[in-house]
């Protein structure tokens, strides 16, 4: 197995090499697609990495990558699994790009939202939609008697 390879993006300009030593590789029965040959070969690829023992990020790193992937990671391990394609090369492949993808995301700083102000013209619709649901209810109202 070679090196997972994520490449350069916001947050890392160089990119990252993970060694394959740190990868661990699992393979199973996929389900789906490919008639007698689904029973006969484990195609599907489960690959996971310790995050939180691996040597290729900082400290600061770490700990914004343990943060924004919680929800996926089981302790500090990040799992991803590939059962697309017949061919257990293909779904490894499959899997190694989504590990450096999700690697690549986690690893971007936040992009923080200016505040910026409603323009003049979104006000004036606003107000006339406001003022044209008005009339709607009003048009409702049952009549008076007068």
């Amino acid at each position: 197995m070679d090196d997972l390879r994520v490449p350069a993006g916001p947050g890392i300009p160089q990119g990252l090499v993970v060694p394959s030593s740190e990868l661990m590789e699992q393979f199973s029965r996929s389900s789906g697609p490919g008639g007698q040959h689904v029973n006969t070969s484990d195609s599907r690829v489960q690959l996971s990495v310790d995050l939180g023992s691996t040597t290729v990020l900082s400290e600061s790193q770490r700990d914004r990558v343990l943060q924004r992937l919680a929800t996926r990671l089981s302790g500090t391990v990040l799992t991803v699994s590939s059962e697309q394609q017949r061919s257990q090369l293909r779904n490894r492949n499959a899997a190694r790009e989504r590990l450096a993808e999700l690697l690549r995301e986690a690893l971007a700083p936040p992009v923080e939202r200016r505040t910026t102000k409603p323009s003049r013209n979104s006000r004036r619709r606003r107000v006339r939609a406001e003022s044209l649901r008005s009339e709607i209810k009003r048009n409702r109202r049952r009549p008076r008697l007068d």
